[in-house]
C-alpha cells in the first residue's frame, strides 16, 4: 500500500468542520437524520450507539470524526472483504485508510503498523481477533488514536443471528482507552439485543441513537411455496431480468442447485457457502462486486456489510430463522435508495424444518425459549393478515402510523375464512392417527384416499376418513400450515416429520374457540414490471445512461474497483440530468467530492460533451 503518496493526500484536518469533510470529501450538501447529531457527539469525545438501517449513512458517523479529530480512527470490522472495500472507496475519495488483516504478507503488515505510528492513517480496519492481539493492543497503546467504531455490533449479542465470541473482547476498549471515544453501529438489533450491546461493550452510559427502521423503497412479498424453482424463475423474469441480486437457501446443496438451475435458464448465476473454498468464495463475491447483473446464490454465510448499492432483489427459497436475520438479510437490496424487492416462498416443511432444527439444537431451555419467540415472530409475519411493514417494524421498537402500500398484503389484501370446523377436522385426524404421521398421510386420510398404506394401517375404518374432501390438498397444506405456525400443531422433535398436538389446540378441539384463516392467494404477479435497471427506470436519455455507465466501467476496471466505487448509481443519474459543463458545475452535484472531481471530472465531461 502506498502510504507515501497517501500521505500527500493528507488534508489540514485542525481546522476541517464537519460540514467541510462532508462536502468535500464525500461530496454532500447536508446530512441526513441523525447523523450530525451522532457525528458531533463523538467528535466531542463521547461514546455512543447508534442503530441505523440499511443504507441510512452509518459509516459516516465514524468516518466523518475520523477526519476531524487529531489521531486514527480504528474501525473493527467482521469480515475481511467488507474492510477491504471500505477502504478501496475510502481511498478514492483521498481519504488516508488502511487495513490489517490476515490476507497481507509480514512486510505488508509492517508498512500499514508503521503507517499507523508514524500518524499516517486517518482510518484502519481490523478484525476483532486481530485487535485482541497482545502486539496489536500494544501497538494501539503507542499511537495516537481518535476513536473506536465498533461496525456490526449485533456480533456481540449471543442471542443474535451473528454471534461471534471474539467480540466479546471488545469490553477492554473501554478500560484500557477510557479518553477515546468508543461508537457501536448496527442495523439489526430487536429492545433486548440493543441492551446486550450496550452491557457487553460497556455502552450502558453511552448515548443512544435509534434511526427508524424503515426501508420504504422496498417492497416485501411472501407467499406460499408451491414450485420453488418456477416461482423464482418466474419473479426474476418479469421483473428483475438484468438486475444483480441475491437468493438465499438454507442448505449448501440447495445453494448449488439452484444457482445451476439460474445459470441453465441464462441467468449469470453464482454459489456462496462455507463449504467452497476460500478462494472461490472470494471470486464470487469480487465478481458479484464488479460486475452488473450477477445474482449470487448463497446461505446467510454472504452479504453482512456488502457494500453494493444496487441490489436490486433479495430472495428467499427458505424460511429465515428469525426476524433479526430477515430484515438483515433483505437490507442488503436497496442500498442506494431505488425500488427493491424482499421476495419469499415459504411452506409447511420450512416451519417443520427450522422447528425441529431448534428442539434439536444442544441449546440449554432458556436459549430455546427465546428462539422459539423469534421463530413465532418470523411466522406471524408470514401468515399476517394486515400490512406487513406496520408487523416488522413494531418487532423492532419502530411505529408507522398506516399501511405502507408497497407490500404484498397492502398492495392485493389477503382473504380470510372461517376455517374452525377444517381445524378440528385436522386436528383430530391428527389424534385419531396416533399422532405418528406427516401431512401428506394426513391429507390422504382427510380426502379418503384408497392407498395401500392407509388400509393396511386401517385408517380407512376411523371417524375422520373421508370427511374432508371438500378442500383440495393444497388447501389442507395451508391449513395444516397455519396451525403449526400459530403453534397448535408441532413437528415431532425426533425427526421425521410426524405431526403432534400442543396443549394450545385444546380449545379447538373442544369448540371452545373460533379461527380465522388466511386464504392463500391464486399464484400470479403482484409486482411491478420493470425494464433492465430501476435506477435507470425513469432515464430520458437511455443512450447517455449507458455511455456514463460505460465510462465509469472502464475506469473501474483499470483500476480493480466496484464500478459504484468510482460513482453511485444516483451520482451518476444526477449528472446525465445536470448536464455540467464545467468543473465548477460538476462540483455541485452530490456524490463528487474534492478527490473524486480531480481523478474523474475532466474524463465525464468529455463523455457528457461527446453525447
Amino acid at each position: 500500500m502506498d502510504f507515501q503518496n497517501l500521505s500527500q493526500q493528507k488534508p489540514d484536518s485542525g481546522q476541517r468542520s464537519p460540514e467541510d469533510a462532508l462536502k468535500q470529501v464525500f461530496g454532500y450538501e447536508r446530512f441526513r437524520p441523525l447523523q450530525e447529531e451522532i457525528v458531533r457527539t463523538v467528535i466531542a469525545g463521547d461514546n455512543a450507539l447508534v442503530l441505523m438501517p440499511t443504507g441510512g449513512g452509518k459509516s459516516l458517523c465514524y468516518q466523518i470524526p475520523a477526519l476531524v479529530r487529531p489521531g486514527t480512527a480504528i474501525v473493527i470490522s467482521p469480515l475481511i472483504a467488507l474492510m477491504q472495500d471500505q477502504v478501496a472507496a475510502l481511498r478514492q475519495l483521498g481519504v488516508r485508510a488502511a487495513f490489517l488483516n490476515s490476507t497481507m504478507d509480514m512486510q505488508q503488515a509492517w508498512a500499514t503498523e508503521n503507517a499507523l505510528m508514524t500518524g499516517e492513517l486517518d482510518l484502519l480496519y481490523c478484525a476483532p481477533e486481530r485487535l485482541l492481539q497482545p502486539r496489536t493492543l500494544e501497538l494501539l497503546h503507542q499511537a495516537s488514536i481518535s476513536l473506536f467504531a465498533i461496525d456490526e455490533a449485533h456480533c456481540v449479542s449471543q442471542w443474535g443471528h451473528d454471534f461471534r465470541s471474539d467480540y466479546l473482547g471488545l469490553d477492554l476498549l473501554a478500560h484500557e482507552f477510557a479518553q477515546v471515544p468508543r461508537i457501536a453501529l448496527t442495523a439489526t438489533a430487536d429492545e433486548r439485543t440493543r441492551q446486550e450491546i450496550a452491557q457487553r461493550l460497556s455502552l450502558v452510559d453511552a448515548r443512544h441513537f435509534i434511526s427508524g427502521f424503515d426501508r420504504p423503497n422496498i417492497q416485501y412479498r411472501i407467499t406460499p411455496k408451491t414450485n420453488a424453482n418456477k416461482q423464482l424463475l418466474d419473479f426474476i423474469k418479469e421483473e428483475h431480468k438484468d438486475d444483480a441480486g441475491i437468493v438465499y437457501c438454507l442448505s449448501r446443496n440447495k445453494v448449488e442447485a439452484t444457482a445451476r438451475m439460474l445459470c441453465d435458464n441464462g441467468y449469470n448465476a453464482l454459489p456462496y457457502h462455507a463449504g467452497l473454498s476460500a478462494e472461490e468464495r472470494a471470486s464470487n463475491q469480487e465478481r458479484f462486486l464488479r460486475e452488473d447483473g450477477v445474482i449470487v446464490v448463497a446461505t446467510i454465510a454472504f452479504g453482512m456489510g456488502i457494500d453494493k448499492p444496487d441490489v436490486r432483489f433479495v430472495a428467499h427459497l427458505d424460511l429465515p430463522k428469525s426476524l433479526e436475520a430477515y430484515y438483515q438479510e433483505t437490507g442488503r437490496a436497496g442500498r442506494d435508495g431505488n425500488a427493491s424487492t424482499a421476495w419469499m416462498v415459504y411452506g409447511l416443511q420450512d416451519v417443520i424444518k427450522l422447528r425441529q432444527m431448534l428442539e434439536g439444537s444442544p441449546g440449554n431451555e432458556t436459549f430455546k425459549r427465546i428462539e422459539r419467540q423469534k421463530m413465532d415472530a418470523m411466522l406471524g409475519l408470514c401468515e399476517v393478515i394486515s400490512c406487513r411493514r406496520q408487523v416488522l417494524l413494531r418487532y423492532f421498537g419502530d411505529a408507522l402510523e398506516q399501511p405502507c402500500g408497497n407490500c404484498d398484503t397492502c398492495l392485493t389484501p389477503p382473504q380470510t375464512w372461517d376455517g374452525t370446523v377444517a381445524v378440528q377436522k385436522a386436528l383430530s385426524c391428527v389424534y385419531r392417527t396416533g399422532q405418528r404421521f406427516g401431512v401428506t398421510y394426513l391429507i390422504d386420510v382427510l380426502r379418503g384416499s384408497e392407498n395401500d398404506r392407509i388400509r393396511q394401517s386401517g385408517h380407512h375404518q376411523i371417524s375422520t376418513y373421508g370427511i374432508g374432501d371438500e378442500l383440495s390438498a393444497n388447501e389442507w397444506k395451508s391449513v395444516f400450515r397455519q396451525l403449526v405456525a400459530n403453534g397448535y400443531l408441532r413437528a415431532d422433535p425426533e425427526g421425521y416429520g410426524a405431526l403432534q398436538l400442543t396443549p394450545e389446540c385444546r380449545p379447538l378441539l373442544r369448540g371452545e374457540a373460533e379461527v380465522l384463516l388466511r386464504k392463500d392467494p391464486v399464484q400470479k404477479n403482484e409486482g411491478r414490471k420493470r425494464g433492465r435497471s430501476a435506477a435507470s427506470e425513469h432515464v430520458s436519455d437511455p443512450q447517455g445512461w449507458e455511455a456514463l455507465r460505460g465510462c465509469r466501467k472502464r475506469l473501474a476496471e483499470e483500476q480493480g474497483v466496484p464500478p459504484y466505487v468510482i460513482f453511485h448509481d444516483a451520482t451518476l443519474l444526477e449528472i446525465l440530468e445536470r448536464r455540467p459543463s464545467s468543473m465548477a458545475e460538476l462540483a455541485e452535484v452530490n456524490g463528487v467530492g474534492k478527490a473524486k472531481l480531480e481523478k474523474y471530472g475532466e474524463i465525464f465531461l468529455k463523455e457528457l460533451a461527446s453525447l
